[in-house]
Protein backbone atom coordinates (compact mmCIF):
# COMPACT_ATOMS: atom_id res chain seq x y z
CA UNK A 1 0.00 0.00 0.00
CA UNK A 2 3.29 2.53 0.21
CA UNK A 3 1.83 5.45 -1.46
CA UNK A 4 -1.28 4.25 -3.03
CA UNK A 5 -4.40 6.06 -2.76
CA UNK A 6 -7.17 3.73 -1.09
CA UNK A 7 -10.93 4.09 -1.31
CA UNK A 8 -13.00 2.13 1.43
CA UNK A 9 -16.87 2.22 1.05
CA UNK A 10 -17.97 1.41 4.26
CA UNK A 11 -14.86 2.66 5.91
CA UNK A 12 -15.96 3.97 9.06
CA UNK A 13 -16.65 0.80 11.15
CA UNK A 14 -15.98 -2.94 11.50
CA UNK A 15 -14.44 -4.75 8.36
CA UNK A 16 -13.86 -1.11 6.89
CA UNK A 17 -12.72 0.87 9.53
CA UNK A 18 -10.12 -2.43 10.01
CA UNK A 19 -8.80 -1.89 5.91
CA UNK A 20 -8.27 1.91 6.11
CA UNK A 21 -6.45 1.70 9.32
CA UNK A 22 -4.50 -1.21 7.32
CA UNK A 23 -3.95 0.95 4.47
CA UNK A 24 -2.66 3.83 6.54
CA UNK A 25 -0.52 1.36 8.48
CA UNK A 26 1.12 0.18 5.56
CA UNK A 27 1.97 3.50 4.22
CA UNK A 28 -0.58 4.24 2.02
CA UNK A 29 -0.41 8.12 0.53
CA UNK A 30 -4.27 8.51 0.93
CA UNK A 31 -7.07 6.85 2.30
CA UNK A 32 -10.77 8.22 2.06
CA UNK A 33 -12.79 6.60 4.56
CA UNK A 34 -16.25 6.32 2.70
CA UNK A 35 -19.62 6.39 4.15
CA UNK A 36 -23.10 7.93 4.11
CA UNK A 37 -22.67 10.42 6.93
CA UNK A 38 -18.95 11.44 6.96
CA UNK A 39 -19.16 12.72 10.21
CA UNK A 40 -19.25 9.02 11.70
CA UNK A 41 -15.67 8.95 10.01
CA UNK A 42 -12.79 8.97 13.66
CA UNK A 43 -10.16 7.27 12.13
CA UNK A 44 -6.58 9.83 12.81
CA UNK A 45 -5.72 9.86 9.07
CA UNK A 46 -8.14 9.22 6.89
CA UNK A 47 -10.26 11.56 4.71
CA UNK A 48 -14.08 10.95 5.16
CA UNK A 49 -15.77 10.82 1.74
CA UNK A 50 -19.75 11.23 1.40
CA UNK A 51 -20.79 8.08 -0.38
CA UNK A 52 -24.20 5.98 -0.65
CA UNK A 53 -23.66 3.71 -2.33
CA UNK A 54 -27.19 2.80 -3.58
CA UNK A 55 -27.36 6.56 -4.55
CA UNK A 56 -26.06 6.76 -8.89
CA UNK A 57 -25.74 10.91 -8.12
CA UNK A 58 -23.49 10.57 -4.80
CA UNK A 59 -21.11 7.90 -6.43
CA UNK A 60 -20.47 10.23 -9.34
CA UNK A 61 -19.50 13.34 -6.87
CA UNK A 62 -17.27 10.84 -5.22
CA UNK A 63 -15.35 9.57 -8.01
CA UNK A 64 -15.26 13.27 -8.70
CA UNK A 65 -13.93 14.30 -5.49
CA UNK A 66 -11.71 11.55 -5.13
CA UNK A 67 -10.27 11.45 -9.09
CA UNK A 68 -6.67 10.29 -7.05
CA UNK A 69 -7.81 6.69 -6.23
CA UNK A 70 -5.58 3.61 -7.05
CA UNK A 71 -6.78 0.87 -5.17
CA UNK A 72 -10.38 0.81 -4.63
CA UNK A 73 -12.27 -1.38 -2.12
CA UNK A 74 -15.51 -1.94 -2.09
CA UNK A 75 -16.67 -2.97 1.18
CA UNK A 76 -20.07 -1.32 2.03
CA UNK A 77 -22.86 -4.44 3.05
CA UNK A 78 -25.85 -4.84 4.92
CA UNK A 79 -27.70 -8.08 5.84
CA UNK A 80 -31.59 -8.46 6.70
CA UNK A 81 -30.98 -11.93 7.28
CA UNK A 82 -34.65 -12.28 5.05
CA UNK A 83 -35.50 -15.90 4.44
CA UNK A 84 -35.69 -16.51 0.39
CA UNK A 85 -38.81 -18.29 1.07
CA UNK A 86 -40.92 -16.28 3.23
CA UNK A 87 -38.46 -12.68 4.14
CA UNK A 88 -39.88 -8.94 2.63
CA UNK A 89 -38.92 -8.54 -0.70
CA UNK A 90 -38.22 -5.19 0.05
CA UNK A 91 -35.69 -6.10 2.62
CA UNK A 92 -34.13 -8.41 -0.21
CA UNK A 93 -34.04 -5.55 -2.63
CA UNK A 94 -32.11 -3.58 -0.22
CA UNK A 95 -29.41 -6.13 0.39
CA UNK A 96 -29.10 -6.65 -3.43
CA UNK A 97 -29.04 -2.66 -3.60
CA UNK A 98 -25.85 -2.45 -1.35
CA UNK A 99 -24.18 -5.41 -1.82
CA UNK A 100 -24.86 -6.10 -5.26
CA UNK A 101 -25.62 -2.51 -7.69
CA UNK A 102 -23.80 -1.03 -4.96
CA UNK A 103 -20.82 -2.53 -6.07
CA UNK A 104 -21.46 -2.26 -9.73
CA UNK A 105 -22.41 1.32 -9.08
CA UNK A 106 -19.10 2.28 -7.42
CA UNK A 107 -17.01 0.18 -9.91
CA UNK A 108 -18.16 1.02 -12.99
CA UNK A 109 -17.60 5.36 -11.59
CA UNK A 110 -14.11 4.69 -10.52
CA UNK A 111 -13.01 2.41 -13.17
CA UNK A 112 -12.00 5.46 -15.30
CA UNK A 113 -10.27 6.46 -12.53
CA UNK A 114 -8.37 3.96 -11.76
CA UNK A 115 -7.22 3.66 -15.53
CA UNK A 116 -6.23 7.30 -15.87
CA UNK A 117 -3.99 6.71 -12.74
CA UNK A 118 -1.95 3.86 -14.20
CA UNK A 119 -4.65 0.76 -13.38
CA UNK A 120 -4.44 0.30 -9.80
CA UNK A 121 -6.65 -2.45 -8.12
CA UNK A 122 -10.13 -3.09 -6.62
CA UNK A 123 -10.78 -5.32 -4.08
CA UNK A 124 -14.36 -7.04 -3.55
CA UNK A 125 -16.02 -7.88 -0.27
CA UNK A 126 -17.68 -11.82 -0.77
CA UNK A 127 -18.10 -13.99 2.06
CA UNK A 128 -18.22 -17.55 2.59
CA UNK A 129 -21.90 -17.54 1.91
CA UNK A 130 -21.43 -16.58 -2.24
CA UNK A 131 -20.45 -20.13 -2.13
CA UNK A 132 -22.80 -21.63 0.79
CA UNK A 133 -26.31 -20.74 1.51
CA UNK A 134 -27.80 -20.26 4.68
CA UNK A 135 -31.50 -19.82 3.16
CA UNK A 136 -31.41 -16.01 3.35
CA UNK A 137 -31.10 -13.68 0.61
CA UNK A 138 -27.73 -12.36 1.75
CA UNK A 139 -25.85 -15.45 0.63
CA UNK A 140 -28.03 -14.51 -3.09
CA UNK A 141 -26.37 -11.13 -3.10
CA UNK A 142 -23.00 -11.87 -2.24
CA UNK A 143 -23.34 -14.92 -5.28
CA UNK A 144 -24.20 -12.18 -7.24
CA UNK A 145 -21.14 -9.78 -5.73
CA UNK A 146 -18.94 -12.74 -6.64
CA UNK A 147 -19.56 -13.16 -10.36
CA UNK A 148 -20.08 -9.67 -10.56
CA UNK A 149 -16.32 -9.70 -9.90
CA UNK A 150 -15.49 -12.06 -12.28
CA UNK A 151 -16.96 -10.24 -14.70
CA UNK A 152 -15.22 -7.04 -13.94
CA UNK A 153 -11.91 -8.97 -13.85
CA UNK A 154 -12.25 -9.59 -17.09
CA UNK A 155 -13.47 -6.61 -18.40
CA UNK A 156 -10.85 -4.42 -15.66
CA UNK A 157 -7.98 -6.75 -17.22
CA UNK A 158 -7.26 -4.78 -20.37
CA UNK A 159 -6.71 -1.30 -19.00
CA UNK A 160 -4.27 -2.90 -16.37
CA UNK A 161 -6.52 -2.97 -13.36
CA UNK A 162 -6.61 -6.57 -11.22
CA UNK A 163 -9.07 -7.71 -8.99
CA UNK A 164 -9.11 -9.54 -6.37
CA UNK A 165 -12.07 -11.25 -4.28
CA UNK A 166 -12.11 -11.56 -0.59
CA UNK A 167 -14.16 -14.70 0.63
CA UNK A 168 -14.22 -15.00 4.73
CA UNK A 169 -16.85 -16.23 7.44
CA UNK A 170 -17.98 -14.70 10.39
CA UNK A 171 -16.03 -11.55 11.36
CA UNK A 172 -15.82 -10.30 15.02
CA UNK A 173 -17.92 -7.24 13.70
CA UNK A 174 -21.08 -5.20 14.75
CA UNK A 175 -22.79 -7.30 12.31
CA UNK A 176 -22.26 -10.52 13.74
CA UNK A 177 -22.89 -9.48 17.28
CA UNK A 178 -25.72 -11.79 17.66
CA UNK A 179 -23.90 -14.86 16.30
CA UNK A 180 -22.36 -17.75 18.66
CA UNK A 181 -19.81 -19.15 16.02
CA UNK A 182 -16.03 -18.69 16.11
CA UNK A 183 -15.41 -15.46 14.60
CA UNK A 184 -12.24 -13.99 12.81
CA UNK A 185 -11.21 -10.21 14.03
CA UNK A 186 -11.40 -7.47 11.44
CA UNK A 187 -7.80 -6.34 11.81
CA UNK A 188 -6.77 -10.52 10.52
CA UNK A 189 -9.13 -10.22 7.73
CA UNK A 190 -7.94 -6.66 6.48
CA UNK A 191 -4.33 -7.83 6.99
CA UNK A 192 -4.73 -10.61 4.41
CA UNK A 193 -6.81 -9.33 1.94
CA UNK A 194 -4.07 -6.60 1.66
CA UNK A 195 -1.24 -9.24 1.90
CA UNK A 196 -3.48 -10.55 -1.33
CA UNK A 197 -3.70 -7.28 -3.28
CA UNK A 198 0.12 -6.52 -2.98
CA UNK A 199 0.38 -10.46 -4.24
CA UNK A 200 -2.00 -9.65 -6.77
CA UNK A 201 -4.20 -12.72 -5.99
CA UNK A 202 -7.48 -13.25 -6.97
CA UNK A 203 -8.78 -14.27 -4.17
CA UNK A 204 -8.24 -14.17 -0.84
CA UNK A 205 -9.24 -17.08 1.94
CA UNK A 206 -9.50 -15.66 4.99
CA UNK A 207 -10.34 -18.40 7.49
CA UNK A 208 -10.59 -22.46 7.59
CA UNK A 209 -14.62 -22.49 7.18
CA UNK A 210 -13.80 -20.35 3.98
CA UNK A 211 -11.26 -22.75 2.89
CA UNK A 212 -13.19 -25.65 3.42
CA UNK A 213 -16.30 -24.79 1.85
CA UNK A 214 -14.43 -24.13 -1.42
CA UNK A 215 -12.90 -27.36 -1.39
CA UNK A 216 -16.50 -29.27 -1.53
CA UNK A 217 -17.85 -26.95 -4.06
CA UNK A 218 -17.21 -29.62 -6.74
CA UNK A 219 -18.90 -32.12 -4.99
CA UNK A 220 -22.55 -33.57 -4.72
CA UNK A 221 -24.82 -30.86 -2.83
CA UNK A 222 -25.59 -33.10 -0.64
CA UNK A 223 -22.20 -32.80 1.38
CA UNK A 224 -22.39 -29.45 1.55
CA UNK A 225 -26.50 -29.99 2.76
CA UNK A 226 -26.38 -32.83 4.47
CA UNK A 227 -29.35 -31.81 6.24
CA UNK A 228 -30.65 -32.88 2.79
CA UNK A 229 -30.15 -36.54 3.72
Amino acid sequence: MRNEVVLVTGGNRGLGRAFVEEALARGARKVYAAARDPRSVSIPGAVPLALDVTDPDSVRRAAAEAPDVTVLINNAGITTRASMLHGDLDDIRREFETNFYGTINVTRAFAPVLAANGGGHVLDVHSVLSWISQGTSYSASKAAVWQATNAFRLELAPQGTTVTGLHVGYIDTEMTAGVDAPKVTAQDVARQALDGVAAGDFEVLADEVTRTVKRGLSADPAALYPQLV
